[in-house]
């Protein structure tokens, strides 16, 4: 059974094409979900299609991707990291 501190986050590093690694908060990063979903859906997953909100695609995506395609040469990536032992 796996540890459930294995789960457990206090942040996302996220990376983007031309830009400096940058550390969010869950909730930071689920509100610059939001924003890029709300300008892109024409590239969103077929996955996300199924929900009708845009902040449950942003939910979805922060819980079950690490990696938004936005078109050629554009992505968004996140992990998980926790900043204390």
């Amino acid at each position: 059974m796996p540890d459930p501190l294995m789960y457990q986050q206090d942040a996302f590093v996220v990376l983007e094409p031309d830009l400096p690694e940058q550390y969010l908060t869950a909730d930071e990063l689920l509100e610059k979900l939001k924003l890029i979903i709300a300008h892109r859906q024409q590239y969103l997953p077929i996955s996300l299609q199924k929900f009708t909100s845009i902040a449950s695609q942003a939910q979805y995506l922060l819980e079950t991707y690490c990696e938004l395609d936005l078109g050629p040469g554009e992505f968004l990536q996140w992990y998980a990291v926790r900043l204390e032992k």
